[in-house]
């Protein structure tokens, strides 16, 4: 069987992963298996489901191998796949806008400046403008529950207002970024997600 050297490049790489060789699978997979685990686990906070889904990711590269002609970085297209294979897994987890809202509430972020979140930047760019078009008390409230990390309860007493109110609010949030995202982005909510919840 034929064998690659560790330091392959991807476009060789690629090349040959059109062509069917196996081997050359197999490296992908050692090359980038642990990066793609890390991105994964930050979304789904589970070794195991991570591990699975990272499976999962380079079965779908070798199934769409053929179609890799114009992938122009291999690394960068790796991570869409992992990020797009994770987000419909967790939109199937997460079917309701209430659940969406209570899990966004109940993560804890961790905002790092590394490569992969790179490939979001254009989710985070629009975000940012559609989180300016929610009424002043509505993104208020969203603020203290994403960006401060506060639970309902801490956004109710602060502001004397109920926690269902607050629950309210950041279910219309949700409900009024959800028709955004999907408009004009052409993503579904899951996408939106990630970013929250990185």
């Amino acid at each position: 069987m034929e064998k690659y050297s560790t330091s392959s490049s991807d476009q060789y790489l690629k090349a040959n992963l059109i062509a069917g060789k196996e081997c050359a699978f197999a490296e992908l997979h050692q090359k980038y298996s642990s990066s793609i685990f890390n991105y994964i686990k930050k979304f789904v906070n589970s070794a195991e489901i991570a591990e699975d889904l990272t499976q999962e990711v380079f079965i779908k590269i070798w199934q769409v191998r053929a179609r890799l002609h114009d992938v122009q970085s291999l690394k960068a297209y790796l991570f869409i796949i992992a990020r797009n294979h994770t987000l419909n897994s967790l939109k199937k987890a997460f079917r309701t806008d209430i659940a969406m809202a209570e899990v966004i509430n109940s993560f804890v972020e961790e905002r790092r400046d590394t490569e992969e979140d790179l490939l979001s930047k254009e989710y985070l760019d629009y975000l940012q403008k559609a989180l300016d078009t929610l009424a002043p008390r509505t993104r208020e409230i969203f603020m203290l529950c994403r960006e401060q990390g506060k639970s309902y309860d801490e956004v109710a007493e602060a502001l004397g207002i109920s926690r269902n109110a607050v629950k309210n609010h950041m279910v219309s949030s949700m409900k009024i970024l959800k028709a955004a995202v999907e408009k004009d982005l052409g993503v579904s909510l899951s996408v939106l997600l990630a970013i929250l919840l990185k």
